[in-house]
């Protein structure tokens, strides 16, 4: 029984159309035919084909636009091309295009009859796989978090365990790891699930507008309020508050937030009523809140008090187990988004990716991808279709490893040297806070700046 039953026959000449719907429904098939490009597309909707047989030259719309007029459609029907003797650039024009496969004119039956069965073998295969890839996502998915590493299965259970508390959760890591996906893995998870997720960024509003954007105003307060207007916090009743980047919320309002987090009430800007509720509060940042505290940037009284149930999320490269599962959703949820039709990554491209350090976590992963499956010339993601940053990296210590070096104090010096990079870059530079992160002093990390030539950060 054939899977792809129904074929689409795009000719402009009469006698090849003929000759194919009568060959292939005596094979078995289903068979509309259409004498141009323009017509077939009119037909397809209708018809729904599994695949589609065209001539690559015709008059008003050739094969290659047919091709691009139907993936514009987002459809998944099996596109063979015909070409007759003249048009064979034009066929390996389309295959580039995204065809699967062309037949050479004058064919013989059994060419047509063995290119469609080879369609259908390569379908199911396609449609075995990506079942089997479901299966896996749904085996390893967290709400809409995907992985299976170890550190985000502890994790996951910890998520699960404080779920149903109110108490304020403080969830750390860098920027793109995933911490607003955390943040609704928890709402989604606890007894509030049912009611409002509100989620507000403290570094993306102007300080003179956040103040009024979280308790809200009572007309008049201000030269532009017209009427009153509930804040974030109301919004949010008997749900979940996300505020992200905490670390960047101005002082002013650090105290108003330590008064939220006590009373549990709120009051308007312009009022002189404390208004309860009820709200759960995450908050997030990528900075060392310890260290702003220490700099005088955060106040102690409410990092302490954010801080009662910390979260940490690892960065992707300390996950790497994780990158193949978001490799293949990126590429099945982009399929369906963007139209395209590739069907994985080459082995190549594949362990350049799981190498790459991603600075930029998963959020730099996705981009990364997104803009692969744009510029790949087949079916598959190569090498070249990835950025120079990611082509180029490589990992120091890993080079070192795989070297075959034995050397205790070679090896340590490259791995000395590593570390001693990301704590500058995370830092920003800051040396006296990079030694404390590195556990040695100001002065032995001048020395070993000097010994590296690291002049750079």
């Amino acid at each position: 029984m054939h899977t792809m039953r129904r074929v689409l026959v795009v000719d402009d000449e009469e006698n090849i159309r003929l000759v194919l719907r009568t060959l292939l429904k005596r094979a078995g098939y289903e068979v509309e035919v259409a004498t141009n490009g323009e017509e077939a597309v009119e037909k397809f909707e209708s018809f729904g084909p599994d695949v589609v047989l065209t001539d690559v030259r015709m008059p008003k719309m050739n094969g290659i636009d047919l091709l691009t007029a139907l993936k514009a459609k987002g459809s998944l029907a099996t596109l063979i091309v015909m070409s007759a003797y003249g048009s064979h650039d034009l066929a390996i024009e389309a295959m580039k295009a995204g065809a699967y496969d062309y037949v050479a004119k004058p064919f013989k039956p059994d060419e047509i009859l063995l290119t469609l069965r080879k369609a259908e073998e390569r379908e199911t295969l396609r449609r075995e796989n990506q079942k089997l890839r479901e299966e896996i996502r749904k085996e390893n998915k967290f709400d809409e978090i995907l992985a299976k590493s170890a550190p985000m299965m502890e994790i996951f259970r910890t998520i699960g365990k404080i779920a149903d508390y109110k108490t304020t959760v403080l969830v750390v890591g860098e920027s793109g790891v995933g911490k607003e996906l955390v943040a609704r893995a928890l709402h989604r998870r606890s007894i509030r699930a049912n009611n409002p997720f509100v989620a507000i960024n403290c570094g993306a509003i102007p300080e003179n507008l956040l103040e009024s954007e979280l308790f809200g105003h009572r007309k008049g307060a201000f030269t532009d309020a017209s009427a009153d207007r509930r804040g974030l916090f109301e919004e949010a009743s008997t749900g979940t508050l996300f505020l992200d980047e905490i670390g960047e919320l101005p002082l002013a309002l650090q105290v108003k937030l330590l008064r939220v987090l006590q009373e549990e009430t709120i009051r308007r800007l312009g009022d002189t009523k404390d208004i309860k509720i009820d709200v759960r509060i995450v908050a997030a940042t990528h900075r060392d809140l310890a260290a702003e505290v220490k700099a005088g940037r955060f106040r102690e009284d409410l990092y302490y008090r954010l801080n009662v149930l910390p979260l940490p999320l690892p960065p992707l490269r300390d996950r790497k187990e994780d990158i193949p599962l978001l490799l293949d959703h990126f590429i099945a949820r982009n399929n369906i988004r963007l139209g395209t039709q590739l069907r994985g990554i080459s082995p190549e491209a594949r362990k350049a990716l799981i190498d790459y350090a991603w600075p930029g976590n998963v959020r730099e992963l996705e981009n990364t991808i997104e803009r692969a499956m744009v510029l790949a010339d087949s079916d598959l993601i190569h090498v070249q279709d990835l950025p120079e940053r990611v082509r180029e990296a490589r990992d120091p210590v890993q080079m070192q490893l795989a070297s075959g070096e034995l050397s205790i104090k070679k090896t340590t010096r490259v791995i000395e040297e590593v570390l001693i990079r990301r704590a500058l870059q995370k830092t920003k530079g800051n040396r006296t806070r990079a030694a404390e992160i590195l556990e040695i002093s100001h002065r032995a990390l001048l020395y070993k700046l000097k010994d590296y030539l690291i002049t750079d950060l």
